[in-house]
């Protein structure tokens, strides 16, 4: 199961730079991650100051 940014998400780019196999990136209203790379461990969670990231 993959996660997810929601719409909370700022762009702020914390999550992008924590992320250990480069599975997140901007999207065309906030950041994204793909969930065919995304290996669930939940790095990007802790990062995001908004909680904006949740489990699929």
């Amino acid at each position: 199961m993959a996660y997810v940014i929601n719409d909370d998400c700022i762009s702020c780019g914390s999550c992008e730079g924590e992320c250990p196999v480069e599975a997140i990136s901007m999207g065309d209203e906030h950041y994204v991650i793909d969930a065919d790379l995304c290996t669930d461990c939940g790095t990007c969670v802790d990062a995001c100051p908004v909680e904006a990231i949740h489990p699929e």
